[in-house]
């Protein structure tokens, strides 16, 4: 057989489908929409690598080189300081810029700098800043927007960035920046978030190939008959099944095309993708590699699932032989999908986090097995199933002999979400499973304080806490606000092996890390039960001369000798609000001469007053009012690892556009499938059947394989779910709410389809629709 032949056949099959008439091109426009959202899926699936390497990309380019150790600011450095806040939940990234001459370093998005009062904002902020809702934020950052941060120069649409001009920063401490954008290399992620995104990919494209494999069969039972024509005329069984190729190769490529327009117009809506933050429009560029798989891929399974589906159909010249009893179907070779696919992932168990990565491969290959292995057994449970279900209402009769007559039909009309189902069960069973792993007990007492201020060394905030803390406790909102300065103590101006710390501060602030026994202003305490006692034991001894001094301080400040106070009292360490426990010596105000040190650093804690509306805010506003230098952390008892939740959030848009997709292509194939039934629902009608009885088995032939369908992917999920929680060493649990909220989500797409189908169904519930010509 030459392929001149095969492409004769093919191309009349094309020509039939697209010239056929109305029926024709209505059942290619089905099969191209079907088809159509399934590749504008895994062009979206593909392009997602390529959009996050951009967006490291430009992460990279806006970090910075700064200065080395004593090396002093020249025409070519730049000094920056850190002034990174929050507002609504969201984090802003600020930086206070002062060029040190005319060769300074450009951030990247800037054409140049800010002058003193004035900041460039991102397009976002620019627009929160100007919004009903961002008026405690314009309180915060009142500078003058002068200027707009280019594309180059931001994360994605939604990033919340400014750069200040500032002429204090050498008032307030800055880092000396030489450059910017960074080589360095990427955060290696351990195997078990590999592990989870590897399986995020594939529990989300099985469903679209299983749907798109399901969308070349729209209209298979009236184009065979209509192939039953063509034998008339001479055409042999295997021309008629390559012109059924042809047919089914028309509407894929109709939906190749309809899938790059769908892919176009969700790449402009790109900015509404929350992943690892949001992403350009231009970000979402897929491999050409990838693109051109799909694009040979998706035509090529049109071809193949054809000419595999007319296998057990005989088209003979005078009609087709479907009704005819079909053999019964076996099981035994349908097991061998997912007993294969066990047997892939089985060697892997145990693997975890410390026995090396997984490999990609295998485990791609073992989930797909026995995912698709669903798509198998679920003909024959449903074949099984309906061939013992007996007599009942009118309406269950209708359902159950459709059923018994056409139950291959039924099941691929369940496939999609029967796939979906069961990888959304195992992926849901994994990440409950292994965030224990991702999520930690920070230590941080929220009750004492909600956020944290603090001041590195050289920063001019250390030296002036206390007035920092007033000014913020002053607020509306905030209900204390208490500081601590820190230093270091040595034994001798130059003996630096042993060091205490010194944490200086009111009575009242003092008590936030210890338990005192008693405290008045001038009293001195050495501390017991905290991290490094040994030090502190040699160094705080009571009547001893120690030298505060700063550690990696090359400025040629001298030490200041002080002398610890005989009268010293002893106190339990305890706990600070963010979980630090202290060690070495506390020291009220005046107990320590004024100046004593630089200061190595400071903290303020701040409690708010939660009866007063948007506290958060109105805190950290006042926070950057008294110094934009100040580091805030927001305090909370536990915390997640950014990339798992990332990967989460990954998994809920994918899963949200499949079930979508699933929903969309389960209510195109229930309106075909109506469509091929007019003439038999209208001669019930015409025969004096009730359309409510018809309605409602219509329900009932579609609950039924849902429910068998619901019933092995949840098996299936489980059973996948269980087998991936060994490969990454973690207890297996199920918790059958998710597991039962997952199958609950399947069943109402298929309620919400079936019940969109109806209006459609009573429209062809009528007598005419038994004219013909």
């Amino acid at each position: 057989m030459t392929a001149r032949i095969w492409a004769r056949d093919l191309l009349m099959g094309a020509r039939f489908a697209v010239g056929g008439g109305r029926e024709g091109w209505t059942r290619t426009l089905l099969t191209g929409i079907g088809v159509g959202l399934g590749v504008a899926l895994l062009l979206v699936t593909t392009a997602i690598p390529s959009a996050l390497a951009a967006r490291d990309l430009r992460g990279d380019a806006r970090s910075v080189q700064t200065a080395s150790a004593g090396e002093k600011a020249g025409d070519d450095s730049l000094l920056m300081g850190e002034a990174d806040t929050r507002f609504g939940g969201q984090d802003i990234h600020g930086r206070l810029l002062m060029p040190q001459g005319s060769d300074a370093p450009l951030p990247p998005g800037l054409e140049k700098f800010p002058a003193p009062g004035e900041m460039a904002v991102s397009p976002a902020l620019d627009q929160l800043l100007k919004s009903d809702d961002g008026t405690l934020l314009r309180e915060r950052l009142d500078a003058k927007v002068t200027a707009i941060i280019g594309d180059e120069g931001l994360l994605g649409p939604a990033d919340l960035a400014y750069y200040e001009g500032s002429n204090a920063l050498e008032q307030l401490g800055g880092e000396l920046v030489t450059g910017f954008g960074s080589s360095a290399e990427p955060v290696t992620m351990d195997p078990v978030l590999a592990l989870l995104i590897v399986l995020v990919f594939v529990a989300l494209l099985t469903p679209v190939a299983v749907f798109i494999a399901a969308a070349v069969r729209f209209g298979g039972e009236r184009r065979d008959r209509r192939l039953a024509a063509l034998r008339l005329v001479g055409a042999d069984g295997w021309m008629t099944r390559r012109i059924a190729a042809g047919e089914a190769l028309a509407g894929a490529l109709a939906g190749l095309v309809l899938g790059a327009g769908f892919f176009a117009a969700a790449r402009q809506s790109a900015s509404a993708i929350e992943l690892y933050g949001s992403v350009f429009p231009g970000d979402l560029d897929p491999s050409p590699a990838l693109a051109a798989l799909v694009a040979l891929a998706v035509p090529a399974a049109a071809v193949a699932v054809t000419l595999l589906a007319m296998r057990s159909v005989v088209i003979e010249p005078l009609g087709v032989v479907r009704a005819a009893k079909p053999s019964r179907r076996r099981m035994w070779w349908r097991l061998l999908l997912p007993v294969g696919g066990l047997a892939l992932l089985y060697p892997m168990i145990g693997m975890g986090n410390e026995n090396g990565g997984f490999s990609r491969g295998q485990v791609s290959t073992g989930v797909v097995m026995l995912l698709v292995g669903i798509t198998a057994l679920l003909p024959w449970l449903v074949e099984t199933v309906a061939s013992r279900l007996g007599g009942g209402p009118v309406s269950w009769q209708l359902a159950v002999r459709r059923l018994q007559m056409s139950s291959a039909a039924a099941a691929r009309l369940v496939n999609g979400i029967a796939v979906a189902i069961a990888g959304a069960i195992a992926l849901q069973m994994m990440f409950t499973g292994v965030e224990g792993m991702y999520s930690r007990n920070t230590g941080n007492d929220p009750s004492r304080a909600a956020i944290s201020a603090s001041a590195g060394p050289g920063d001019a905030a250390a030296g002036r806490a206390e007035a920092i803390a007033r000014e913020i406790g002053g607020t509306k909102g905030v209900a204390e606000a208490t500081a601590l300065s820190e230093t270091h103590l040595a034994r001798s101006p130059k003996d630096r092996t042993m060091i205490a710390n010194l944490t200086m501060g009111s009575c009242d602030a003092l008590r936030e890390v210890a338990h005192l026994p008693s405290c008045k202003d001038g009293d001195t305490f050495v501390l017991r039960g905290g991290w490094n006692d040994e030090s502190t034991a040699a160094v705080a001894k009571p009547g001893r001369t120690v030298y505060a001094v700063n550690l990696g301080d090359d400025s040629g400040h001298r030490p200041v000798a002080w002398t610890l106070p005989a009268s010293a009292k002893v106190a339990t360490s305890r706990s600070d609000p963010t979980g630090l426990e202290r060690s070495g010596i506390l020291a009220t105000t005046k107990a320590v001469p004024k100046g004593l040190g630089r200061g190595q650093g400071a903290d303020i804690y701040i409690r708010l007053d939660p009866s007063v509306p948007q506290a958060a805010e109105r805190a950290r506003t006042a926070v950057r009012k008294a110094d934009p230098t100040l580091r805030l952390m927001q305090l909370q008892a536990t915390e997640r690892s950014d990339r798992f939740e990332s990967i989460r959030t990954g998994l809920f848009i994918g899963a949200t556009c499949v079930l979508l997709l699933i929903g969309v292509s389960l209510l195109v194939s229930q309106l075909e499938q109506l469509r091929e039934r007019r003439k038999l629902l209208s001669a019930l009608v015409a025969f004096g059947t009730r359309r409510s009885t018809l309605s409602m088995s219509v329900l009932c032939q579609t609950a039924v394989p849902v429910a068998l369908a619901l019933l092995l992917s949840s098996a299936v999920g489980v059973a996948l779910g269980t087998v991936l929680l060994k490969m990454a060493s973690v207890r297996v649990t199920v918790d059958w709410v998710p597991v039962a909220a997952m199958a609950g989500v399947g069943a109402g797409v298929v309620l919400l389809v079936t019940l969109l189908s109806l209006p459609p169904l009573w429209r062809l519930m009528r007598p005419d629709g038994l004219r013909t010509e």
